[in-house]
């Protein structure tokens, strides 16, 4: 087994990514970079300091702690400002700060058993509800394959209901030593046209769609997600491209169409980024109830808001 993923959130009684009450596992690091992307914190595959500078108080206590001196307080603001190339997110900061303002996103996964043991907690919630256990991220089939087998290995083993939330931009033979033991697969398809993947996603799609008619194909249960976001896919065209494109690599599968909100965008400035609420909006629920009849009307009979 390869080094541990990062897991930077696991949300117990989680309701939307899957059947039931479910719990998912956040792993860190994908190789999409999606322009609108809501986890932020989730794409690189190292540990990253998330600070929530405005609301400091200008104590110093993180500038006194931090081994790297990349932490200063502003003489005009009054509160600590981080030398992002400077610092290494080491966490001695975050354990400085009497506000809590500060935190290390990621932190290693415990062993595949351990994690499992701990998941198996909300089992009789699981059992009682339908639901189990979703592997998310970032992107999950992006961290190390040997880990992720023998964590759903042994879900299985005690008949939890394991999904796997992906954008598909993953090694093939990834998907194929997962496929036995992932009940179904919340399969992301952003838009249909390759240079608009390209542009908004940093990556090309040809791989994401091959890799969706490989579940297919093998008997895979599929739920495709896509993600709407005004004036980027929203438009009649865009919505029928893509549902030529699921048809052709996935039947007709169920689809989820979820809308795009803009509550991850302050976690841009906390990791010292721009956010990207300048450019993006939400749709419409007038805008989503059309687009979701347009894919009925082309025969996806299963097609859901949200989820």
């Amino acid at each position: 087994m390869g080094t541990a993923p990062l897991i930077f959130n696991m949300q117990r009684f989680s309701t939307h990514d899957g059947p039931g009450i479910r719990t998912t596992v956040f792993f860190k690091g994908c190789p999409l970079t999606c322009a609108w992307c809501h986890n932020p914190e989730s794409q690189a595959f190292a540990p990253e300091l998330m600070a929530d500078e405005e609301r400091c108080h200008g104590c110093g206590l993180c500038a006194r702690a931090c081994p790297q001196n990349a932490i200063e307080i502003d003489p005009e603001r009054g509160v600590a400002r981080t030398d992002r190339a400077r610092c290494t997110a080491c966490g001695a900061c975050a354990d400085a700060c009497p506000q809590g303002l500060r935190e290390i996103a990621g932190e290693p996964a415990p062993p595949p058993a351990e994690l499992a043991r701990r998941l198996l907690r909300d089992r009789m919630f699981y059992e009682k509800s339908g639901g189990g256990v979703t592997l998310s991220g970032g992107e999950c089939l992006a961290q190390d394959i040997d880990y992720l087998v023998e964590l759903c290995r042994l879900l299985r083993e005690e008949g939890v209901h394991v999904a796997a939330d992906t954008c598909g931009a993953a090694p093939r033979a990834h998907l194929e030593r997962l496929l036995p033991f992932v009940n179904l697969w919340l399969y992301d398809i952003k838009v249909a046209d390759e240079t608009t993947h390209r542009a908004l996603t940093g990556a090309p799609n040809g791989a994401i769609l091959e890799n969706l008619a490989y579940l297919a194909e093998h008997g895979a249960h599929i739920n495709v997600r896509m993600p709407i976001v005004e004036s980027v896919n929203s438009g009649d065209d865009d919505i029928i491209a893509a549902a030529e494109a699921i048809k052709s690599h996935a039947g007709l599968c169920p689809v989820s169409l979820l809308p795009y909100h803009t509550t991850g965008n302050g976690k841009y400035a906390r990791l010292g980024r721009a956010a990207p609420a300048g450019a993006f909006a939400v749709p419409s629920a007038q805008t989503m109830e059309h687009l979701r009849d347009l894919l009925r009307e082309r025969g996806f009979l299963q097609v859901e808001i949200g989820g």
